[in-house]
């Protein structure tokens, strides 16, 4: 616990020393960006910020646009050998809908000044991170209906507050993805139900899932509030509002009767309400096996990110065509010679 504690008066020094550095340089906009979070403003991207706020912006935001990009390969293993045409074309929909996230997330960090290019150069060159829970493998069908009810379940449970982040952009772009990723957690938690109502066999394949899925859908918060470098600093400038447990707490109230609903067993034998706290106790999680895997050393990490460099370089001639036709059509953009090809002229 100690070690924790000067982990956590490091990080916390750093921020002040920021903040004074800001404060300094620029009191009068410094002070008026305080009372502009205290007073739930939202922060726009021509708004003075200090440079610390805009860092874990582009560091959150990033991961998160990362994350839907490479959370697509998981699912995506599955397309075509989805047993019915129905559940085929509602997976399609929603791995497109990952890769829309990504997109919506990487132009919201694009207003902070870093471009897309610099942050996907960062992610293939493993110097930043994506969700952990994309490392684990996807087994058997019955982890697509696992990933939809717990992993985007996790998902909705984080992301609905980051609806209210102070940061206009990421709050705006997080309206539309948590719509979405409600449709998603209710296929999910259809397609187990279906599972655990048909055949013992599949019955047991959607509960051999669920046992995978439930400790790393846990993790998915990120470390525990006292371990956490970030998570102070976030909610004090209102990116997040709620810290890791909280939310964690949140997840599993959450989960505890679907599961219930659905027929089958969270793996936690030390799961049970608390009558006094008004919640869900649970047991501990393995934060060694979640250091482990951010650290490279899962199951899929470098799967995921291979497929994601080579999916980057087959697809280099897409962004080669789609800048060479807006060079070509484009008008009054700076730079643009204001001339266009009408149709049936001759080009050369």
């Amino acid at each position: 616990m100690a070690a924790v504690t000067a982990h956590q008066q490091k990080h916390a020094a750093a921020g002040m020393a920021d903040r004074a550095q800001d404060a300094a340089q620029d009191p009068v906009r410094a002070a008026a960006f305080d009372a502009a979070v205290a007073a739930d403003d939202r922060i726009e991207p021509r708004d003075w910020m200090p440079e610390a706020y805009r860092a874990s912006l582009v560091r959150q935001m990033a991961q998160h646009a990362h994350s839907e990009i490479i959370g697509m390969q998981p699912e995506a293993n599955w397309i075509t050998r989805a047993p019915s045409l129905r559940r085929k074309a509602i997976l399609m929909a929603k791995v497109q809908d990952e890769a829309g996230h990504g997109l919506y997330l990487y132009s919201a960090a694009e207003t902070l000044g870093t471009s897309r290019e610099e942050l996907l150069d960062k992610l293939h060159a493993g110097r930043q991170r994506y969700s952990s829970i994309f490392n684990y493998p996807t087994l058997t069908w019955a982890d697509v209906g696992a990933i939809g009810w717990l992993v985007d379940g996790a998902a909705i449970t984080n992301q609905v507050p980051l609806c209210r982040c102070s940061y206009g952009p990421y709050a705006r772009a997080m309206v539309r993805i948590c719509k979405e990723e409600s449709f998603h957690q209710r296929q999910g938690y259809e397609l187990l139900l279906a599972l655990s109502r048909g055949t013992p066999a599949q019955h047991e394949m959607a509960q051999d899932a669920v046992n995978r899925w439930w400790w790393p859908s846990l993790m998915m918060f990120g470390p525990p509030d006292e371990a956490s470098a970030h998570s102070e600093q976030s909610m004090a400038w209102k990116i997040k509002r709620h810290s890791n447990d909280e939310l964690r707490r949140r997840f599993v109230d959450i989960c505890v009767p679907q599961a219930e609903a659905l027929g089958l067993t969270l793996p936690d034998p030390d799961i049970r309400w608390n009558e006094e706290l008004g919640r869900h106790d649970f047991g501990d999680i393995d934060w060694t096996e979640f250091q482990e895997v951010l650290k490279g050393n899962g199951p899929c990490n470098e799967q995921r990110l291979a497929q994601r460099r080579t999916a980057h370089q087959e697809g280099a001639w897409v962004r080669d065509a789609a800048a060479a036709y807006a060079t070509k059509h484009a008008t009054g953009r700076p730079g643009s010679t204001g001339t266009t090809t009408q149709p049936g002229e001759a080009t050369a």
